[in-house]
């Protein structure tokens, strides 16, 4: 049979989820009975015969990641690193500067998940790498835009209507050459929002993978309950 890829998973899991309007970091929240951060490591391990390594990227003065995932690292294959920045960007660098000076190679290719996207299958990871791992640049998940979309003037009205036909909702994770990506992400700095914008910003054009509309990022309150429902729908489905 052959190897399986050495290929890192990273998450960052550091931010502190100021729109979501709960008590604390959302990752960390509870959603099916589980912190939101348990549902999407489960993906990964799911998984893990492919990765050489599944890391979280989890703040320096992170006190609450031991009691959401008391059972991580549970195997030499997974690392968390305590090194999240001020944005998600400094996270993802940080993360894969440790991930380099670990032994992971410049060549390895590295996908890039947001912890707070924990609804995530393990069908969907495979997809990403099978369209991606023979690909010269790499790519994302990503769900072309359904809904009308409008540009807003300053005070709240309708500016104008954008064609959608080519707009994509961009997803993760996101699959890229680890050197690549960090020399990318070390040049954007840290107004990007997702790794993809760094490879486009150095001249590059990701790979569009479909995804789902079910990977979307728990980000406001009402998100949580979507999420629940999913999530306690999965559950009676098995």
């Amino acid at each position: 049979a052959p190897h399986p890829p050495h290929l890192p998973a990273l998450i960052p899991c550091a931010g502190g989820g100021s729109r979501a309007g709960a008590g604390g970091p959302k990752q960390y929240e509870r959603l099916a009975g589980r912190p939101m951060v348990a549902h999407t490591v489960e993906a990964f391990r799911a998984l893990a015969d492919r990765f050489a390594t599944i890391a979280l990227v989890v703040a320096p003065d992170d006190r609450e990641i031991s009691a959401a995932l008391p059972a991580f690292p549970k195997s030499d294959g997974e690392r968390l690193l305590q090194v999240g920045g001020a944005t998600r960007a400094a996270s993802v660098r940080n993360g894969l500067a440790a991930l380099r000076q670990q032994g992971a190679k410049a060549s390895d290719w590295v996908l890039v998940h947001d912890a707070a996207r924990c609804l995530v299958t393990p069908t969907q990871i495979e997809a990403l790498i099978a369209a991606c791992e023979h690909d010269a640049v790499g790519g994302l998940l990503a769900q072309r835009l359904a809904d009308t979309l409008k540009t807003a003037t300053g005070d709240g009205r309708v500016h104008g209507t954008l064609a959608r036909a080519d707009k994509w909702l961009a997803q993760t994770p996101q699959m890229f050459r680890l050197g690549l990506l960090l020399d990318a992400l070390e040049r954007a700095g840290d107004a990007v929002t997702d790794e993809a914008s760094a490879i486009e910003a150095i001249g590059l054009a990701p790979l569009l993978v479909p995804g789902s509309a079910q990977n979307f990022k728990v980000t406001y309150p009402e998100d949580f309950a979507l999420a629940e429902a999913v999530l306690r729908a999965r559950e009676r489905s098995k």
